[in-house]
């Protein structure tokens, strides 16, 4: 039995407003359904699949915004005005 290759990215979300951590902000590998959600210091983790290049992250009120795979990521988000 073959397991997928996968890597995991973790990171963090916050505001260029304020620099506070984005609570529940939307992480998706693009083009698929895998995806998680920020928690409460604004914290992800996700196990992508190593053919993704591409996360795209998102929350109400904000730019989504589209950025590569790589091990450690750390997200401003900036209003959406």
């Amino acid at each position: 039995m073959a397991n997928a290759q996968t890597t995991k990215v973790t990171g963090t979300v916050i505001s260029a407003e304020d620099n506070e951590p984005i609570i529940g902000a939307s992480i998706v590998v693009k083009g698929t359904t895998i995806g998680t959600v920020t928690d409460f210091n604004g914290a992800f983790s996700l196990d992508v699949p190593s053919s993704a290049k591409t996360l795209v992250v998102s929350f109400v009120g904000m730019k989504a915004q589209e950025i590569w795979v790589k091990p450690k990521v750390n997200v401003v988000s900036e209003g959406d005005n």
